[in-house]
């Protein structure tokens, strides 16, 4: 293993050195370092470098804390060259060097500062590949492409139980089953331990943004408890969207309970008057969704099948959750900084 000390006056390492730099200055000719694709360019042929020449030498992290060392003293206004992002860089491309060329390509659609984020939090180049593709496809910001990260949106993509193979074209129900997650995270939400549908209800519409993002790209609120007449009867949606990439609507039905069979046939209903009441000629055929806090597989599979409506089942997640009766007790921001206050008070005396 060769030290930091030993590399000062090693050949090979010089030359290195001297090669990455020229690369730099070579890069800065073309456009600005702060460029995404320039940047991501040059940071690709930097970690290509250096894993080369580690499987030919026996140079340890030593030699890239030495590099990084250099590379700030040689470029000091340039951002990027700390050991961190050394080896940040060096990971990226051990991440993607035996990705096929797709999605390298994808790779550099996307911040560095996302890249660095999906690399340490993918397990394989299959889901680094989703949140990149997502990241480019809703224009995410980083926050929330950690947010989607942290509560699984991988995993949860395309994960409902569902007819949209049996009921719709094959592309339209490619994308459908694509559009619909399973579980849904409504960590924004603030409810009674004992909520009723009308509270949950009402949560979702205070938190209409939230919702909307959670939902994904291409959802579009056309209303709440939306008026529906079928022979001088009145009925009630709980939520009815627009999908503009589906160029269809969305009908959500929000059960607090267990999915029950029964669920399935009134939205298979709904579904059937709104394509009749409200699809226009170049719309697409409606789509069901029956949003329940918990869903035996079987149970949802069986009640979908003979079904002739595209309807999915989704179960919803709350992170939060506060008791109505303690509700009250609880302190406001005003009284918490007056308390803080007190004890400031109290520690300087």
């Amino acid at each position: 293993m060769i030290v930091k000390g030993e590399l000062l006056n090693n050949k090979k390492y010089s030359e290195l050195l001297n090669e990455i730099k020229s690369k730099i200055r070579s890069a800065q000719l073309k456009a600005a370092v702060s460029v995404n694709k320039e940047l991501l360019s040059l940071y690709w042929q930097i970690g290509k470098r250096i894993v080369e020449e580690q499987k030919k030498t026996n140079w340890g992290d030593s030699f890239i804390e030495k590099l990084a060392y250099d590379l700030r003293k040689e470029f000091p206004s340039l951002k990027g060259f700390s050991r961190t992002n050394i080896f940040n860089i060096r990971k990226w491309y051990l991440f993607y060097s035996k990705a096929d060329k797709k999605v390298q390509q994808l790779v550099g659609q996307v911040p560095w500062g996302h890249n660095v984020l999906i690399i340490n939090k993918s397990r394989t180049i299959k889901e680094a590949a989703f949140y990149i593709y997502e990241t480019t496809n809703n224009n995410w910001s980083r926050n929330v492409l950690l947010n989607n990260i942290d509560f699984g949106l991988y995993s949860r993509n395309g994960k409902s139980i569902n007819n949209f193979t049996i009921t719709m074209p094959k592309i339209q129900s490619d994308l459908a089953i694509e559009t619909i997650k399973d579980p849904y995270i409504f960590d924004f939400l603030t409810l009674s331990e004992k909520y009723s549908e009308k509270e949950f209800e009402n949560e979702l519409m205070h938190h209409i943004v939230s919702f909307l993002l959670e939902l994904g790209a291409g959802f579009a609120f056309v209303g709440k408890q939306y008026h529906l007449e079928v022979s001088k009867t009145d009925y009630y949606i709980d939520l009815l969207f627009y999908h503009l990439k589906l160029r269809c609507y969305i009908v959500i039905e929000l059960k607090i309970g267990e999915f029950k069979p029964e669920y399935a046939g009134k939205l298979n209903f709904y579904l059937s008057v709104v394509d009749n009441q409200l699809k226009k000629k170049d719309d697409n055929p409606s789509i069901g969704i029956i949003l329940c806090k918990t869903k035996d597989k079987i149970t949802a599979e069986y009640s979908l099948r003979d079904i002739k409506k595209p309807i999915g089942v989704s179960e919803y997640k709350l992170v939060k959750a506060i008791p109505k009766n303690l509700k009250p007790e609880l302190p406001s921001v005003a009284e918490l900084e007056k308390e803080l206050g007190k004890d400031a008070i109290k520690k300087r005396q």
